[in-house]
């Protein structure tokens, strides 16, 4: 009996806990939330509810030119990465050596190592072969650290996956080529979508080394920031926030009724 009284008496505290943990974790994508619906332009005083910076969002040119930009950087590095990453976790998952683990190893230090060194290194080695900064030295650099989310997502996904079923499309006469596209790629398509998904949310999410590798006329979207944070938070920043995160739901909650309806 006591120890169901006191187990009544602390039933309170994993809730409060729960709570506690999602509240520091929300509370400031809440505020961004809030105040972008702030009437005041400049500041982070509260002077009254409003929706006109929507409207001037779509409406401001460096921020949409910068989006823009983020989102051509995202989908050209994880379309690179899908498919060097693919090829090389199918490599690394159907040849056995010696050096496979220290293959494998060393294919994921370009998400290991600090972004602060990455960046650096990109600039160099840019400036070594004289490749100008913009989108095109960007989309490089993304891609480079892109690449091992799919490669180690699909050498994952291939460890657990039967490899007669490749064998046995070659006994039926498909060629290497035709075996892998019709038969292995189907089966690692999950992992492919959850490292190019993975991949698209830290490029798009990059500041540092596309800080380095940037050039004038190719600001992405978290290098605007930056810049115009410095002074004074505007709403529209706040605005596109919003956005981003009403689209994040969105594309999460397709998929859960994606994920219901397939059960």
């Amino acid at each position: 009996m006591k120890g169901k009284k006191r187990r009544g008496r602390f039933s309170w505290v994993p809730n409060f806990y729960l709570i506690l943990v999602l509240l520091i974790l929300y509370l400031p994508t809440f505020v961004v939330v809030a105040y972008s619906f702030n009437q005041q332009k400049d500041g982070l005083k509260w002077t009254g509810f409003t929706t006109e910076w929507y409207p001037k969002l779509f409406q401001t040119r460096q921020i949409m030119e910068a989006m823009r930009n983020s989102l051509i950087v995202a989908g050209a590095s994880c379309l690179i990465a899908a498919v060097i990453g693919t090829l090389g976790g199918v490599a690394m998952a159907r040849r056995k050596s010696r050096l496979s683990g220290a293959v494998e190893s060393i294919s994921a230090i370009p998400i290991m190592l600090p972004e602060i060194v990455l960046g650096l290194a990109f600039l160099v080695t840019f400036s070594l072969f004289g490749i100008e900064r913009g989108l095109l030295s960007t989309v490089l650099a993304h891609a480079t650290f892109c690449i091992p989310y799919v490669l180690i997502l699909v050498r994952s996904r291939l460890a657990g996956l039967d490899p007669a079923y490749e064998e046995a499309a070659r006994d039926l006469g498909a060629s290497p080529m035709k075996a892998l596209l019709t038969v292995t790629v189907p089966l690692i398509a999950p992992a492919i979508l959850s490292g190019v998904f993975l991949a698209f949310a830290m490029s798009l999410d990059d500041f540092v080394i596309s800080f380095f590798v940037k050039g004038a006329e190719s600001t992405t979207y978290p290098v605007y920031v930056y810049g115009r944070v410095k002074t004074s938070v505007p709403p529209t920043v706040n605005a596109m926030c919003t956005v981003m995160l009403g689209v994040t739901l969105l594309a999460v909650a397709l998929s859960q009724l994606f994920k219901t309806r397939k059960r």
